[in-house]
This record gives C-alpha cells, structure tokens and sequence, in this order.
C-alpha cells in the first residue's frame, strides 16, 4: 500500500522504516527541511537501536521518501498516519495544536481527492480527540466522514531503545473505528505482523495508551515499595519479585483487573494492612500501598452515592457475601453500603442463597452482627420475594437464576449493575446502570 507519515520524530521515523519493510510504500511528510532531508539521504531522524540501518535500507530500496508538500503526500497515497507530537500543557492537558493543524492540512488536500482516504491517529490522544478530527476535516474539505474518508485510532505501544522490535511484535494491533472500510484497510496495513488484530470503537482505542502507561508506572511503583519494604525486613527483593512474576494465574494475568466494586473478603483487606503496618513500624513511607485501601472506600462511597441519586427507596440487593458462592461476610463491601443506607432511611431486602444468618459462626458471624445487629430482618433465600418487593435491584454477585428471574420483570424495576451481569440480561428492557459501564 501507499502510506504517508505526518510527523518524522519517535513514532513517524520508526513507523516510516517498520512499514517499508513490510512491503508498502512510504512518504514522510514534516515542516522541518532537515527531517525532509534526511530521510531523502537515508539517514534517521531520531536516535534509536536499529534505525539507522533500517532507513538506510529502506532508502536503497527505494521504499521510502519525505516531502514537505502535504497535497502531494495525500495525492500519492491512500493512508495518512497523524504521528505528531502532544506534550503536556502546564495544567497537565494535552497540547493538541500539532495534531489540530496536520488534520486542517490533510482536509484542504483532500479537497480535490476523488478516492476513499484512512487518517490514521497515531499520536496519544484523549478519547474524543478523532471525532473532533473528523468534524474537521468535513467542514474544511466538504468531504462527508465515514462516506469519503475515515478517521481511525490506532495508537502505538513501542518501548524507547525496542522500539522496532516493539513495532514489529506488538502485544496486539488495535484499530478503533467506526466505519468497517477503514478497518480493513488498516488491516492490510499490518498484514506482515502475526499478531491479533483488535477492532474496536475509536474512544476505546484512544484511551487505552494512558491505561497501560499508567499501569507500566503503578508496577514500577509498587515493585519499589516492595523492595523497600524487604531491604528493611533483610529479604532479598529481587527473589521476591521473581517469584511473584512466576503466577500467571493470578499475579500476572487478568485476574481482576476488571472494572467494578470494591474488593473484600478475609484475606485482601487484612494482609493489605498488614504490609502497611510492617511499612510504618519501619518508618516507611508507601503512598501507594497507603491509597490502595482509600480509593476502595472510594468505590463504595460511589456506589451509596449513585444509588441515593436514582431516588428508590424500596431496594433489593442480589448478594450479601463478599464473593459468589460463599458465605463469607468478612469485609464483604455491599455491607458497608447497606448500613450506610439503612441509615438514611432506605427500606432494604437482600437475597443470598448462600447465607443463613442463623448457621454462621464464629468471626463470620461476629462481623455482620457487628455492623448489623438485625440483619436477619432483611436477608432471604426467596429471590422472587426480593426482586417483587423492590423498585431498585442492586445486582452485587452472579448467582445462579438471577438473569432469568430478572428478565421476566421487563421494564418494571431499575437495575444497578456492580457485577457485570449485563450481558446476560437477554429480555431485559427496563433501566440499566453499570458502576463503571
């Protein structure tokens, strides 16, 4: 394919020689002569493992060149990739101007275009930022989105110093768009890299380069804290973390890294504390391991929030225990929220099959006693009972039979949804609200 590359510094440059080596035809575009030239003298623009050797090759071949003329870059190709710059503004904002004035460029080119065009944005940028492009880029070129082009996200995950590595074995290609045309160029774009490719909507696209480069800095952060912590305890950080990274089951994988409600149960919350206080006893400050516990007091706050908004006072909880299929209350978060809202005057029923306040024992029975001497008055194991009596059902585990029994109440009760039991709902037409969807 005949590709143009807006922008020749980090991502331009190294994109330029990754995807003439993967067989298309390449044109940097940039407004500094310098770039311009070197590239048309087979020199990098940037420094980095690898890319000299690679624009040097490429340049040979005959597979690459750069231009400042942006009418004639559009004119010769049929995918523009937006690789400019959006550094941090004083308040912590992006600066979108580079991005803003290459889409102007690109949307007076395309005036006098007859074929279909793909801008793709590399550049990091916040979610909503191509639906802006695209409104552009339709007010100056007259040109209609989605019909005579198609403004795609399709950010890059390259590490500095891998960064052609990085580019040519990705973790994933992912692509967000709303046109099924747009997607499939892209597709052919990457044809040469045997990795998944991942449709999706452009917003998801846009904002997922921010949540991993925010996780890459909370692993950071918390293997420091954990060294920390060891080098005073005498223990050997580096083993620890070594075999740490060895659980791929639930250390390093997706185990609960999905949105939703606050985490509880016996062992999170007190072993959670007990790291802190093994921090504090030696004089430690450990910011992050001290938020943990704040912001999921936080989710529940969010939660006893969001529910008074709805104005229900008839509420039915589906779940009591801290996790589905136990009956285990132990810091169990929903309970926190059920005081809270017995408190301010909220009439509540809970449905729980798994929990009978008069079998528990021991500290699972002390805890709930605790919070609520008089629980017994509102828990049940008649599901029916809870979801007819109640205006407002708070879905708080996935059991067994909830999506169907909930299914044949229609449109007649409003679900708040903390377990993600959405997509199951089929037959459901009634309001629906996810805590984080």
């Amino acid at each position: 394919m005949k590709i143009s590359i807006f922008g020749l510094g980090y991502v331009g440059c190294v994109g330029m020689g990754c995807l003439a080596k993967a067989g298309h035809q390449v044109i940097g575009v940039d407004p500094q002569p310098q770039k311009v030239d070197f590239i048309n003298h087979g020199r990098a623009t940037i420094i980095e493992n690898g890319i000299d050797e690679l624009i040097a090759e490429q340049h040979q071949a005959g597979n690459i060149s750069a231009m400042n003329s942006v009418a004639d870059a559009i004119q010769g190709t049929t995918i523009s990739f937006i690789c400019v710059g959006t550094p941090s503004t004083p308040t912590g904002h992006l600066d979108l101007d580079a991005v803003f004035k290459v889409a102007g460029e690109i949307a007076r080119a395309l005036v006098g275009k007859k074929d279909k065009h793909v801008v793709a944005l590399r550049s990091t940028v916040l979610p909503g930022t191509g639906e802006r492009v695209a409104k552009l880029i339709e007010e100056v070129s007259g040109r209609k989105n989605g019909e005579d082009f198609a403004v795609v996200s399709n950010p890059e995950f390259m590490r500095e110093g891998t960064s052609i590595e990085d580019f040519q074995n990705p973790p994933f290609t992912l692509v967000g768009s709303d046109f099924a045309w747009g997607t499939e160029r892209m597709r052919e774009v990457y044809t040469a890299i045997s990795v998944e490719f991942i449709a999706t909507t452009p917003r998801v696209a846009e904002v997922m380069k921010y949540v991993c480069n925010s996780f890459h800095a909370l692993k950071i952060t918390f293997a420091n804290e954990v060294g920390n912590i060891c080098k005073e305890l005498e223990v050997d950080s580096r083993e620890v973390m070594r075999i740490f990274c060895m659980d791929t089951k639930l250390n390093v994988s997706k185990a609960y890294l999905k949105p939703g409600f606050a985490y509880g149960g016996s062992c999170l919350p007190k072993d959670l504390k007990a790291l802190r206080t093994i921090a504090h006893d030696h004089y430690l400050d450990c910011p992050l391991l001290e938020s943990i516990a704040k912001s999921n007091e936080q989710q529940k706050e969010r939660v006893c929030d969001q529910i008074q908004r709805l104005r229900k006072q008839n509420v039915g909880f589906l779940g009591l225990s801290f996790k589905a299929g136990t009956d285990d209350l132990r810091e169990s978060p929903i309970i926190d929220v059920i005081e809270r809202l017995l408190g301010k005057g909220f009439r509540i029923r809970i449905y729980d099959p798994h929990v009978h306040v008069s079998q528990l024992t021991g500290a699972n029975k002390n805890y709930i006693l605790q919070k609520i001497p008089f629980i017994a008055r509102f828990i049940t194991d008649d599901l029916s009972s809870v979801i007819g009596g109640s205006e407002l059902i708070v879905v708080v585990n996935r059991e067994a039979g909830i999506s169907e029994a909930l299914a044949r109440v229609a449109h007649e009760k409003t679900i708040y949804d903390l377990a993600d039991l959405g997509r199951n709902l089929k037959g459901f037409d009634g309001p629906y609200i996810g805590i984080a969807w």
